[in-house]
């Protein structure tokens, strides 16, 4: 019987039963969440500690095989695929640490999900600055990697924003970074404050200090019908104005409404009503969260919009629980369809209304048998375009896709990343300058090119 010489000796530092080499265990971790991106692990090594992390990260680079960084395997750009690499899964890494009321903050290993994290801070009276609807797989270094945002990023900010303090190591094995929960530290250059957004190509986090927010005990909920995106955008710019409390509006198209609404069992919210099925209708989802959100201030912000078709506002409870359902079933309503593309972008507030009249137009005239749903977190300009019915390996879509992105003088990632999904229209995306300082900072880190290889390069 042949030995593989790395399998040996990544047992020998973590324990047999936390390397897999089985094909048929192995599966699980080759493909992304979407089906759209596929790859090859050579094997698949949990460490449960900081140290044995750094010694995963060891032996590989000893062996000279790349890692992959995977967490809740939630990324929908193929960041987390690998090719010929180890992945490096950090579902062990799960521990939580006690709330620290004096601060407001909580440590939590890199492993752990999102609803263990809310779970343990509601117990409390707090939550977190982040919320995903991929809450119970999605994982916190995950989260970090991605810099993700989520629906209550209009006012809360993304991952970023919410670290204390991060740890992390490198690829060479060297552990970096600090948890001390200090309100104010600022001794010298900060190498962890790369690694957000860096989608496992600088380090690999392996716990992080969180800051938490008040468990607001009022939230009130409203779903409105517009005329149009351009009145959706209007909308919520007067909501900014009228509204403190302002904790998510989150857009949808028709296609995206219909689609979540019949995944939540819950059917139309606004079936039967007259005007709400005009073409071209889009939809928001607001909340306004604090110790005296009411219905009657959600309605008087909402009284006098340009553009409104109708709304359906809900207090705290099951009435609020179901539109809720409707935007959260929308991302696995899609998946039912089919394999999608799935691109998220961030256009300019101001030309956001002119990127999606001129987007459904450009996806028929690539593909006329393609279907198109966009939803996203409007108050960011943060728009996720889904087009099913193009084969996985057909990018004439995210061509067409991204270039208008970019003429509208929009990003090519808001908070899914590049992954592998977006790494040939880098080059179209950021100057020549900028690309090689970020690949200078990246050999200066990881000068083997040891970490998700393929990864945020063109």
């Amino acid at each position: 019987m042949v030995t593989d010489p790395l399998a040996a000796e990544l047992r020998a530092a973590l324990g047999a039963d936390h390397v897999l080499s089985d094909p048929g265990l192995l599966a699980g971790y080759e493909t992304d969440w979407t089906g759209r991106f596929h790859g090859r692990a050579r094997l698949v090594a949990r460490p449960g500690s900081t140290t044995e992390v750094a010694a995963t990260l060891r032996t590989c680079a000893a062996h000279g095989v790349a890692v992959v960084p995977q967490g809740g395997n939630t990324g929908l750009v193929g960041g987390a695929v690998p090719l010929d690499a180890v992945v490096l899964s950090t579902t062990r890494l799960a521990d939580l640490g006690p709330v620290d009321e004096a601060t407001a903050e909580i440590t939590v290993g890199a492993g752990a999900t999102l609803e263990a994290v809310q779970a343990r801070a509601a117990v409390h009276g707090l939550g977190t600055g982040v919320d995903l609807a991929s809450r119970g797989s999605a994982t916190v270094g995950g989260m970090i990697a991605t810099d993700a945002g989520g629906i209550h990023a209009v006012r809360h900010g993304s991952m970023r924003r919410q670290l204390v303090g991060i740890e992390a190591v490198l690829a060479g094995a060297t552990i970096v970074g600090s948890l001390p929960g200090l309100v104010r530290d600022h001794a010298g250059h900060d190498v962890p404050s790369l690694l957000p957004g860096s989608e496992g190509t600088l380090g690999v986090i392996t716990r992080a200090r969180l800051r938490l927010i008040p468990a607001w005990p009022a939230r009130v909920t409203a779903l409105v019908a517009l005329e149009d995106v351009s009145a959706a955008v209007e909308a919520t710019a007067r909501l900014r104005e009228r509204l403190a409390d302002l904790d998510a509006v989150e857009l949808l198209d028709a296609a995206a409404l219909r689609l979540g609404a019949a995944r939540s069992g819950g059917g139309d919210p606004f079936a039967g009503r007259a005007g709400t099925d005009r073409p071209g209708a889009a939809f928001l989802l607001v909340e306004t969260a604090g110790r005296h959100a009411t219905i009657e201030d959600l309605g008087a912000a909402l009284e006098g919009l340009s553009g409104l078709l109708d709304a359906i506002v809900a207090g705290d409870g099951p009435a609020r629980r179901r539109l809720w359902n409707v935007r959260e079933g929308v991302t696995e309503a899609i998946a039912a369809l089919g394999v999608p593309h799935k691109l998220d972008v961030a256009l300019p507030i101001d030309r956001l209304a002119r990127f999606v009249a001129a987007l459904g137009p450009l996806v028929a005239r690539v593909d006329p048998a393609a279907r198109l749903v966009v939803f996203g977190h409007l108050a960011l300009g943060n728009l996720h375009v889904n087009v099913v019915g193009p084969a996985p390996d057909d990018e004439r879509v995210d061509d067409a896709v991204l270039h208008l992105v970019l003429e509208h003088g929009g990003s090519i990632a808001a908070e899914h990343g590049i992954g592998r999904a977006k790494t040939r229209w880098l080059v179209l995306a950021a100057p020549p300058r900028e690309l090689a300082d970020r690949a200078a900072i990246r050999a200066a880190l990881d000068p083997d090119g040891l970490l998700n290889p393929g990864v945020l390069a063109p």
